[in-house]
Formats: C-alpha cells, sequence, structure tokens
C-alpha cells in the first residue's frame, strides 16, 4: 500500500528555494510510489485575522479546509518554511493557529492541563531554511526553529518527528552546497516513502530545482 504524504511549503513568495527543494522530496517520494498531496502557502486564501479558540471561533475558509483535510489523510507530513525572527513566517503561524483547531488537532479534558493528542499515529519532517549557520542556531538559540514546531506543535497533536532538518547559511551557500541539499532532500523522500508504500514505482522526470529566495 503506497505511503500517503502531505507535503506543505510554507513560504508566503512562490519560486522559492523551499518550494524548489519541496520537488526534490516530492520526487524521492513519488520515485518509490508514494502518495503525495502538495499545498504552497503562497496560493492560499484565508482571513489573517484570529482572535483565539472558544465560542464563536471563526469559520475556516476552503483553503484550511483542504489543509486540515490533507493532515488528516496523510501517513507522513512534511512542512518546510524559512527561519525568520527565530520561527516561520507569520503568515505560514497563522496556518497553525487557525488549522489545528481543537477537535481536529487535540482535544482538552475536562479537568487538569491534560490533552488528548488526536493526530497520533502520523509522522513528520520538518524541514527549515536559514542564513543563519545551523551550528549558530544551535549552539546559540537551541535550534528554536525546528524545537518549537517539532515538540510543542507537531508533538502536542501526537505527530512525531522523524526528522528536524536546517539547511544554511542560504546567503552563503554556492550551487554545490545547493545541490547538495537537493540530493539530501531527494533522499529524505525516499526513505520517507520507504517506511510504508510500495518499492516498484516507475521513475517519474526529475522536478526543476530553480531557486529565488530561502
Amino acid at each position: 500500500m503506497a505511503k500517503k504524504i502531505f507535503v506543505w511549503v510554507a513560504h508566503p513568495k512562490g519560486g522559492s528555494l523551499c518550494s524548489a527543494l519541496a520537488n526534490a522530496y516530492q520526487f524521492g517520494c513519488e520515485a518509490e510510489g508514494a502518495e503525495i498531496r502538495r499545498m504552497e502557502l503562497s496560493q492560499m486564501a484565508f482571513e489573517k485575522a484570529f482572535s483565539g479558540y472558544g465560542q464563536g471561533q471563526d469559520v475556516l475558509e476552503p483553503d484550511l479546509l483542504k489543509w486540515q483535510e490533507n493532515v488528516a489523510w496523510a501517513d507522513h507530513v512534511m512542512f518546510i518554511h524559512p527561519y525568520w525572527w527565530g520561527s516561520m513566517p507569520a503568515e505560514a503561524k497563522m496556518v497553525l493557529d487557525r488549522a489545528l483547531t481543537p477537535g481536529f488537532a487535540y482535544k482538552s479534558h475536562a479537568r487538569g492541563v491534560a490533552w488528548a493528542r488526536l493526530l497520533t499515529g502520523k509522522t513528520a519532517a520538518v524541514v527549515v531554511t536559514s542564513d543563519t549557520p545551523p551550528i549558530i542556531d544551535t549552539l546559540m538559540y537551541w535550534r528554536s526553529g525546528r524545537r518549537v514546531l517539532k515538540n510543542q506543535v507537531l508533538g502536542f497533536c501526537g505527530i512525531k518527528t522523524r526528522n528536524a532538518l536546517q539547511l544554511g547559511s542560504v546567503k552563503l551557500a554556492d550551487q554545490s552546497k545547493i545541490q547538495s541539499w537537493f540530493s539530501k532532500m531527494e533522499k529524505m523522500g525516499t526513505k520517507a516513502a520507504r517506511t510504508v508504500g510500495r518499492r516498484d514505482a516507475t521513475l517519474n522526470t526529475a522536478p526543476s530545482q530553480t531557486h529565488a529566495t530561502a
């Protein structure tokens, strides 16, 4: 049975390096027979204002409902985003704020601070692109971009992160380094698809691996 993988490119600009890296990951997945659904933040339309959870909670727009549907459908998710001011872009964070709703992603118990993780059983890969070299981010900031998404978002909902990868420094990377990242992403995709799924898939034509911005 083919593995179901949802790829979310959480960059607000189309044609980004994140999108190109996602192409390589998707190619690796599809080469092993995985079934892919993909969404690009740059093509999603939704209200950015949000006042919080509770009664009168906003109705989700079609793109946020589709994002929820894809997460629910997937065995494995891959989220990739640039690292801006210690986190993902605000627009990407808004998707998480609005779509990881109570009753879908988690359920608080009536008493105490415990909660039910409603997305348990799924796995994830987290990929971050940054101008900050990963070693500096690790030593100075304790990998906050990877750690928060892995533990306090996905983990909170029950999704177990298998890979948390930071690629950088983007601004210092030459074409050879960029190509090595494409290769790494393709191998990650291949491994993700092999965990569950068919091994007899026919290779497709490799996607374009051009990039514009981090």
